[in-house]
C-alpha cells in the first residue's frame, strides 16, 4: 500500500490536466479589471464626445434662426439636444445655457458686451461661469463671455449665440476609476441673417412652457 501510495503522489506531481484552469482562474480577476476599466475609459471619451458636439449644435441651431427668435424656436432647439444625448440621461444631471451676446451700445467707459436674455434646458444644478441677463446692460463689467485666452465678443449689429454645457458624469460601472466628474464645454456662433434679437412669445406660452433659466 506504501508503494502504490507514493506512486500515485508521483503521477500526481506530474499531472498537468488542470494547470491552465488554474492558470485562468489567477488571471480572470485581473483581465475583469482590465475590461471593465476599458469600457469606463470609452464610456467617459464618448460622454466628452457628445457633450462638445451638443454645445456646438445649439449654438448653431440658435443662431441659425432667421429674422427673429421665439420662445417655440428655444423649445425645438432643445427638443433636438435632448435627442442628441441618448443615453447620458443628461436632463437629470447637466444643463445647457444658451446666452444672447451683444454690445450694450453705451458710451466708453461703460461701452461692453450684455447679455440680452438667457435660456436654459435640464435640471442638473448648474449655473452660468460667465453671466447672466441684463448682466453689462448699464457697464462695462461684461467685455465678453469665454474662458480665459479664448474669449469671444458679439460685432455692433449682430450677436453671439453662446452656450454652456455643464454635466455631472454617470459611470458606467463606478465612480472608483476616475471619481465624481464634470464635465463642462462652450460654443458661440454669430447669428446669420437676424436683426431682431429680442426673444418673442407669438404663442403666448405660460413661463412653465418656456425654458427660461430659474
Amino acid at each position: 500500500m506504501s508503494a502504490a501510495f507514493f506512486r500515485a503522489l508521483r503521477r500526481l506531481r506530474k499531472d498537468q490536466s488542470g494547470l491552465a484552469l488554474i492558470e485562468f482562474a489567477y488571471s480572470l480577476p485581473v483581465l475583469l479589471i482590465l475590461a471593465l476599466a476599458g469600457l469606463e475609459v470609452a464610456h467617459l471619451a464618448i460622454a466628452h464626445m457628445k457633450l462638445s458636439q451638443l454645445a456646438m449644435l445649439v449654438a448653431d441651431n440658435a443662431s441659425r434662426v432667421r429674422a427673429s427668435i421665439d420662445e417655440a424656436d428655444i423649445n425645438e432647439i432643445f427638443t433636438g439636444a435632448d435627442l442628441s444625448t441618448s443615453g447620458l440621461n443628461f436632463k437629470a444631471n447637466g444643463k445647457i445655457i444658451l446666452s444672447d451676446l451683444e454690445p450694450n451700445g453705451l458710451e466708453a467707459p461703460n461701452s461692453g458686451q450684455y447679455i440680452r436674455w438667457q435660456r436654459c434646458y435640464g435640471t442638473g444644478s448648474f449655473t452660468s461661469s460667465y453671466g447672466v441677463t441684463n448682466d453689462g446692460k448699464t457697464n462695462a463689467s461684461l467685455q465678453a463671455m469665454g474662458p480665459t485666452g479664448n474669449q469671444i465678443a458679439s460685432m455692433a449689429g449682430t450677436a453671439v449665440m453662446f452656450v454652456e454645457v455643464a454635466y455631472q458624469y454617470q459611470p458606467l460601472i463606478s465612480n472608483s476609476l476616475f471619481g465624481a466628474k464634470t464635465i463642462r464645454y462652450s460654443s458661440a456662433f454669430n447669428v446669420r441673417e437676424r436683426t431682431d434679437q429680442a426673444i418673442k412669445n407669438a404663442g403666448n406660452l405660460a413661463a412653465s412652457a418656456t425654458a427660461l433659466c430659474t
